[in-house]
């Protein structure tokens, strides 16, 4: 259990790193916001039309004794909608890591030289569309799989008891794992990780995983959260890669300054007095 206390740690970390780091923040920023304006617009779209789209999938229910047509409906509906917005959430840090790809690759690599011994970052090597091709493919395996247990999920969502509560706990375990998977794979595809073993590595680990991702999960739940945690989590998630792998990691909170050769936070190094 110790494992989930270090999750969250690294999760912390993270933030803390992008709140020194200002330009690096404000770029990290700017692909969730974009996503966050598409998936808004999907949300609103399911809600303005999802009753009508209920109603047109169940003509079965036209013939029912009022009220439960009504009640069927309206209870579908809801369902329809709880389902929209967790696959909002399993696939909003994939759809922001392919848009923003070229940012938090660059923020991720500062975050690496800050915090190695030697102040070296791993790189791929690979032309940048071939990491794209990369990101991309495995993303799409990641969702297929994510999209799987949503249906399963919004399935069991359906039998009394257990689908108000455990149901719901369990989708927020699952959330956190691939938002987890999808966070790491950031720097674990620039050492050339492949996805089967990115997810062994992780099932391997599975209480530092829901220590990183749980929290992050239920942080994404709330509107516009999403947006400004990004940058931190992909950071964090740098630093949980670097310990997936046994890589030797200095103290990060006392980091050099990735865009200068100064310190941060009036950090520095201590000098004897002459």
């Amino acid at each position: 259990m110790r494992d989930l206390g270090v999750g969250f740690t690294y999760l912390v970390r993270g933030q803390r790193w992008v709140a020194r780091h200002g330009r690096q923040y404000g770029f990290g920023l700017l692909p969730g916001l974009i996503t966050l304006v598409l998936y808004a617009a999907a949300l609103v779209a399911l809600a303005l039309w999802g009753a009508d789209f209920v109603a047109w999938a169940t003509p079965f229910a036209d013939d029912w004794s009022s009220p439960w047509p009504g009640l069927f409906r309206g209870f579908l509906t809801a369902v329809l909608f709880g389902l929209g917005l967790l696959l909002s959430v399993l696939t909003f840090t994939a759809a922001t890591l392919l848009i923003g790809q070229p940012f938090y690759e660059n923020l991720s690599e500062k975050v690496d030289r800050d915090v190695s011994p030697d102040g070296t970052a791993p790189e791929s090597g690979l032309p940048l569309a071939r990491e794209l091709w990369i990101s991309a493919r495995d993303s799409l395996r990641i969702l297929v799989r994510a999209a799987l247990w949503g249906v399963l999920l919004f399935a069991l969502g359906f039998v009394p008891v257990v689908g108000q509560t455990v149901v719901p706990v369990i989708g927020v375990v699952v959330t956190g794992f691939f938002l987890t998977e999808e966070l790491t794979a950031v720097a674990l595809q620039r050492r050339r990780v492949e996805l089967r073993d990115r997810l062994a590595m992780l099932r391997s680990r599975k209480t530092l995983v829901w220590g990183f991702g749980t929290p992050l999960g239920l942080a994404f739940l709330v509107p516009f959260v999403a947006v400004f945690l990004m940058p931190g989590a992909v950071a964090g998630a740098t630093l949980m890669a670097r310990d997936l792998l046994g890589e030797e990691t200095r103290d990060g909170d006392r980091g050099r300054d990735p865009e200068g050769d100064g310190y941060q936070d009036g950090y520095q190094d201590e000098v004897p007095a002459p």
